[in-house]
Protein backbone atom coordinates (compact mmCIF):
# COMPACT_ATOMS: atom_id res chain seq x y z
CA UNK A 1 0.00 0.00 0.00
CA UNK A 2 1.42 3.46 -1.09
CA UNK A 3 1.96 5.71 1.81
CA UNK A 4 -0.98 8.62 2.15
CA UNK A 5 0.17 11.64 0.38
CA UNK A 6 -1.59 15.45 0.63
CA UNK A 7 -0.32 18.09 -1.71
CA UNK A 8 0.57 21.07 0.16
CA UNK A 9 -2.42 22.86 0.52
CA UNK A 10 -4.38 19.74 1.46
CA UNK A 11 -1.89 19.34 4.57
CA UNK A 12 -2.12 22.78 5.31
CA UNK A 13 -6.12 22.90 5.52
CA UNK A 14 -5.94 19.20 7.81
CA UNK A 15 -3.05 21.11 9.84
CA UNK A 16 -5.54 23.75 10.48
CA UNK A 17 -8.41 22.10 11.09
CA UNK A 18 -6.04 20.10 13.89
CA UNK A 19 -4.79 23.72 15.14
CA UNK A 20 -8.07 25.29 15.52
CA UNK A 21 -9.58 21.54 17.38
CA UNK A 22 -6.66 21.78 19.87
CA UNK A 23 -7.34 26.27 20.15
CA UNK A 24 -11.12 25.11 21.06
CA UNK A 25 -10.50 22.14 23.41
CA UNK A 26 -7.10 22.69 25.29
CA UNK A 27 -7.81 19.76 27.38
CA UNK A 28 -4.21 17.80 27.23
CA UNK A 29 -5.64 14.78 29.53
CA UNK A 30 -7.38 12.33 27.24
CA UNK A 31 -9.94 10.26 28.78
CA UNK A 32 -12.70 8.22 26.54
CA UNK A 33 -14.77 10.84 26.47
CA UNK A 34 -12.40 13.10 25.17
CA UNK A 35 -11.11 10.44 22.95
CA UNK A 36 -14.22 9.71 21.02
CA UNK A 37 -14.55 13.89 20.94
CA UNK A 38 -11.12 13.85 18.93
CA UNK A 39 -12.34 10.65 16.90
CA UNK A 40 -15.83 12.45 15.98
CA UNK A 41 -13.82 15.27 15.01
CA UNK A 42 -11.85 12.95 12.60
CA UNK A 43 -14.54 11.20 11.41
CA UNK A 44 -16.55 14.61 10.62
CA UNK A 45 -13.91 17.06 9.78
CA UNK A 46 -10.51 14.92 8.43
CA UNK A 47 -13.24 12.07 6.38
CA UNK A 48 -13.49 13.85 3.78
CA UNK A 49 -10.02 14.58 3.10
CA UNK A 50 -8.79 10.76 3.55
CA UNK A 51 -11.82 9.73 1.14
CA UNK A 52 -11.67 11.88 -1.17
CA UNK A 53 -7.59 11.02 -1.21
CA UNK A 54 -8.58 7.41 -2.01
CA UNK A 55 -11.18 8.10 -4.55
CA UNK A 56 -8.13 10.14 -6.41
CA UNK A 57 -5.71 6.84 -5.87
CA UNK A 58 -8.75 4.69 -7.26
CA UNK A 59 -9.12 7.28 -9.98
CA UNK A 60 -5.61 6.86 -10.97
CA UNK A 61 -5.58 3.08 -11.21
CA UNK A 62 -8.79 3.07 -13.18
CA UNK A 63 -6.92 5.39 -15.80
CA UNK A 64 -3.99 2.98 -15.80
CA UNK A 65 -5.32 -0.11 -16.17
CA UNK A 66 -7.82 0.85 -18.83
CA UNK A 67 -4.98 2.44 -20.63
CA UNK A 68 -3.69 -1.14 -20.39
CA UNK A 69 -7.04 -2.76 -21.53
CA UNK A 70 -7.37 -0.11 -24.58
CA UNK A 71 -3.71 -1.54 -25.51
CA UNK A 72 -4.33 -4.98 -25.19
CA UNK A 73 -7.45 -4.72 -27.61
CA UNK A 74 -5.28 -2.67 -30.25
CA UNK A 75 -3.25 -5.86 -30.32
CA UNK A 76 -6.09 -8.14 -31.28
CA UNK A 77 -6.70 -5.62 -34.45
CA UNK A 78 -6.23 -8.33 -37.76
CA UNK A 79 -4.37 -6.89 -40.76
CA UNK A 80 -6.64 -6.27 -43.54
CA UNK A 81 -6.10 -4.94 -47.11
CA UNK A 82 -8.00 -1.66 -47.02
CA UNK A 83 -6.88 1.37 -45.24
CA UNK A 84 -8.52 2.99 -42.54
Amino acid sequence: MKPIKFRREKTKAVVGEIQDYFCEEPDQDIGSIPAEMLMRFFTERMGAYFYNRSLYDIQELLRARMDSVRDDVFTLDQPTKHLR
